[in-house]
């Protein structure tokens, strides 16, 4: 399996980010997602900013992309603005993911171009964690 270097997935995420301005001054496309799963497959998204909140995050984007391709499992998992600044995921984003497989809690997490954490460190108390 081909390993994929933080920087590596950065520059994916970077890649897809082309934003565009949208009715009541919305902007879609601003943010990138880029993940690889445990099995080595990378799916991008983009990030969809609309009014009655409609929108939905890069990670979304991203990670339904790896649903469609029958993945649930996610290695590891960046968004990145257009000038390439890297975002932690939403509270949102984070339980989406642990939503989708408990196991992505050990999911690297890259929070800063040098930074990388799990998403168990970004989510001590998952939603359902207590029923």
């Amino acid at each position: 399996m081909i390993t994929i270097t933080n920087l590596e997935l950065i520059n994916k995420a970077k890649s897809v980010v082309k934003p565009k301005k949208v009715k009541h001054g919305f902007t879609i496309s601003d943010c990138g997602c880029a993940l690889v799963t445990d099995n080595g497959n990378v799916y991008l998204g983009v990030s969809v900013d609309t009014c009655s909140s409609m929108g939905f995050c890069a990670e979304h984007s991203a990670i339904a992309s790896m649903i469609t391709g029958g993945e649930y499992k996610i290695k590891k998992i960046v968004a990145v603005l257009e000038d390439g600044k890297v975002l932690p995921p939403c509270g949102r984003c984070r339980e989406f993911m642990y939503q989708i497989d408990s196991d992505n809690l050990e999911t690297d997490v890259i929070v800063g171009e040098n930074k990388v954490v799990k998403l168990r460190e970004l989510l001590p108390y998952a939603w359902d964690e207590n029923f």
